[in-house]
């Protein structure tokens, strides 16, 4: 009985939250007014890439799920995870897997921030804002495709719904996780059922189930199980339905980040420093001059044990966080599963609970913090497994399995050749 309640509790979180993100009517697939196929592009192979929100390195042998484990053992995997970009959070690590980025490169260095230069705040809760193509760097495997006559297709993903470099998918959908989950994938093979010339040959999909339960009961809880195991029925339908396609699929499964039980309740650090000359964003500070911005840092760097700062020019050159205004200055860094913030929110609005689970910490000293890689078909090497990589590296072999031109990136197609398929040419 116990289970049960646990397993209602968590369909009631997800649904509630679904709800309180997104009020709007569950809308249609939107279409693109691009090409259709190329010729040269009919002829390629097609790359179904799917995100299981949250879904940390270790859960499928953790909990069980026997559909993802089948695909590391017919294709490739990285057993010990692939490595986020800092920070480890959704909008930026989703953005990375698909530019070949990191964040402060491509600019979506938080779910929301400040822009110094723009006077502007982005935040992935103001559609204004997530559809605006000028807020976002880089060239995006949909975009890529576009561009060289491939058509694509994103069931959701952040950036799909914005035209960068004024290009958006040929098919596409604003977000809504209230959207049925076997849905989605009904509308996947859809889209695989298209004519040649009409077909995407790269498509995304997304899930944040695992997200949801594990920040709301933490990655050890019942409710997380339940979670993964949910997502794994659907992986194991996916990979069935694609099958009976007998096309030439890809199947990349990945993740954005891990997570990590939450120690201690909120740090705000206006308790340490007057904030009053900043523009603040979670823990992101952004000083109305140098002077304030060196003031708050010799306020904070010997502030408390569990966060470390740094002036931006300064911060370690391994989180790639040191280059891009948009990331603050000061920068502060946890040394631990903490959750710190520049304020508490008015006292008006009232307090919520700490979540018990979270994840945005330096994926170099919490392992937690790595993602899941999954990779099967007809260019992935059967039973292959692959060290912990960093997820620049996704763009520039999907790219390749593609038949795309990719830029240069900070991605290297070396880091993963070698799960590609015998006769796969893997040369960059």
């Amino acid at each position: 009985m116990a289970v049960i309640l646990r397993h209602l509790r968590l369909l009631l979180l997800v649904a509630f939250s679904a709800c309180l993100v997104h009020a709007q009517q569950i809308g249609p697939v939107l279409t693109g007014n691009n090409p259709s196929n190329s010729l040269a592009s009919q002829a390629k192979h097609y790359v179904v890439m799917v995100s299981l929100d949250g879904f940390r390195y270790d859960y499928a042998k953790k909990y069980g799920a026997k559909h993802l484990l089948a695909l590391a053992a017919e294709g490739a995997s990285a057993p010990e995870g692939m490595v986020p970009a800092y920070p480890s959070i959704t909008f930026p690590n989703h953005y990375t897997l698909v530019t070949g980025l990191y964040p402060e490169h491509h600019g979506i260095v938080a779910n929301s921030f400040y822009d110094p230069g723009r006077k502007q705040r982005y935040s992935y809760t103001d559609p204004a804002a997530v559809t605006d193509g000028s807020w976002y760097g880089g060239t995006p495997l949909w975009v890529l495709a576009e561009q060289q006559g491939m058509r694509s297709a994103c069931f959701f993903w952040p950036g799909s719904e914005a035209a960068i470099q004024g290009v958006r998918p040929s098919y596409y959908l604003k977000y809504d996780d209230r959207f049925p989950d076997e849905k989605r994938i009904d509308q996947v093979l859809a889209w695989l059922r298209l004519p040649p010339e009409q077909r995407p040959h790269f498509i995304t999909l997304y899930y944040a189930n695992t997200d949801h339960a594990g920040h709301s009961f933490g990655p050890d809880s019942l409710e997380t199980r339940e979670a993964v195991h949910q997502m794994d029925d659907l992986m194991g339908r996916l990979k069935a339905a694609l099958d009976a396609l007998h096309l030439p699929i890809d199947l990349i499964v990945v993740a954005d980040h891990g997570m990590e039980k939450v120690e201690s309740g909120w740090i705000d650090l206006d308790k340490y420093t007057d904030l009053t000359h900043f523009q603040v964003d979670g823990s992101l500070l952004y000083p109305d001059s140098e002077a304030e911005a060196q003031k708050a840092y010799d306020q904070l760097k010997k502030a408390d044990s569990r966060f470390m700062v740094y002036r931006l020019a300064k911060v370690p050159a391994g989180l790639h966080f040191n280059e891009n205004p948009r990331e603050g200055d000061p920068v502060i860094v946890p040394t631990g599963p903490y959750l710190i913030r520049a304020h508490a929110p008015d006292s008006s609005k009232g307090e919520r609970p700490p979540p018990i689970g979270m994840h945005g910490y330096d994926p170099a000293q919490m392992k937690s913090m790595r993602a899941i890689f999954y990779a099967t078909g007809p260019d992935i090497r059967a039973g292959s497994t692959v060290k912990p990589f960093e997820n620049v590296n996704v763009y520039p072999f999907v790219a390749h399995i593609l038949g795309l031109d990719p830029p240069k990136v900070d991605g290297s197609l070396n880091v993963l050749s070698g799960i590609l398929a015998e006769g796969v040419d893997a040369a960059p």
